[in-house]
């Protein structure tokens, strides 16, 4: 993974020592798209990791559409001009948020497709805990949406935001 992909915001992690009653999560990862419950989600996520002295990691997927081989180089351009500039935003609004709290925020820029990409992250950064919001999309009530398949993944506690 190379540095364009993760960037640490806020303040160092201080392991702290073990003391009994505070065994809460140390580790909250958040999925973030810009939509309106993904950003609830984020503040659900930033608020529970500086209640619990843990470190945040915000992790943005961009799925590339199945049509997406078969666009022209300049609408494929186009969209990945839009992925950068929503990057953008998301990851100045992690650093403002990490200042803000005094909380240690990750941020990770991954491609591909979410589920998997927040299942990755969340085994690599050992999370204890995911955070995501709920499907506004309407067929995803049918088929199944990220946040169904992470909690019947049963890997993490899932806390799903709507």
């Amino acid at each position: 993974m190379d540095a364009a992909e993760r960037e640490r915001y806020g303040p160092r992690t201080r392991p702290s020592p073990y003391e009994r009653g505070t065994d809460g999560p140390r580790v909250v990862l958040v999925g973030v798209d810009g939509s309106r419950t993904s950003m609830r989600a984020a503040a659900y996520a930033a608020g529970l990791a500086r209640r619990q002295g843990a470190t945040l990691v915000a992790v943005f997927v961009s799925s590339p559409a199945s049509y997406s081989a078969m666009l022209s180089g300049v609408v494929a351009g186009a969209v990945q001009q839009t992925h950068d500039e929503l990057a953008a935003e998301l990851r100045a609004e992690c650093r403002r948020g990490a200042e803000e709290l005094d909380l240690p925020v990750t941020f990770l820029c991954r491609r591909g497709d979410a589920y998997t990409e927040l299942c990755r992250a969340a085994d690599e950064h050992r999370a204890d805990m995911v955070v995501v919001g709920s499907s506004e999309q309407a067929g995803h009530k049918l088929v199944g949406s990220v946040a169904t398949r992470l909690v019947r993944t049963g890997r993490w506690p899932v806390v799903v935001v709507p």
